[in-house]
């Protein structure tokens, strides 16, 4: 049975919210510490701060990039990417274009998936599918999508739909 501790090394402890102030962070990255989560998964503007905050542990900074709705232009994704990652970020979380999806543009998605993480290199890519927005079928098709496109995980959720 594993401990309390050897279980979190496989949770992400997040805090996504707009209102997230210095304070958040930082009460986010002690307990991250405390805990022994893998990750802290944030926006992409204080990955920088966080990234300071867990200095010296093993936990990852995590950035969400086109968070929560997905519907930014590759290029915008893109640069948040280089971004984040230029700040700190060890692992990507990226949300997929979900009206792509509805309208079947399946190259459009999986070029987009391909050019984060590209920029991403060796570090982790999870993509977020959101799927209490998709049918059976979606779900299959962007599993499909995301093992083509080399990213390393699937999520099922930003949280924020219902």
């Amino acid at each position: 049975m594993l401990t309390e501790k050897e279980l979190c090394k496989y949770f992400d402890h997040t805090f996504l919210k707009a209102y997230a102030t210095k304070a958040d962070f930082e009460k986010l990255c002690n307990e991250a510490k405390e805990l022994g989560c893998a990750m802290v998964a944030i926006n992409s503007s204080p990955v920088k701060l966080c990234k300071e905050l867990l200095k010296g542990t093993d936990v990852h900074v995590g950035a969400a990039i086109g968070f929560p709705l997905g519907q930014m232009t590759i290029e915008s994704k893109v640069f948040e990417c280089e971004n984040a990652i230029l700040n700190g970020a060890d692992e990507i979380d990226m949300v997929i274009n979900i009206g792509w999806l509805k309208d079947k543009k399946y190259e459009e998605i999986e070029n987009e998936i391909r050019a984060i993480k590209n920029v991403c290199g060796n570090k982790i890519l999870k993509v977020i599918i959101e799927t209490c927005l998709l049918t059976d079928e979606e779900k299959v098709k962007m599993c499909e999508i995301v093992d083509k496109s080399g990213a390393d995980y699937i999520k099922t959720s930003t949280g924020f739909s219902v």
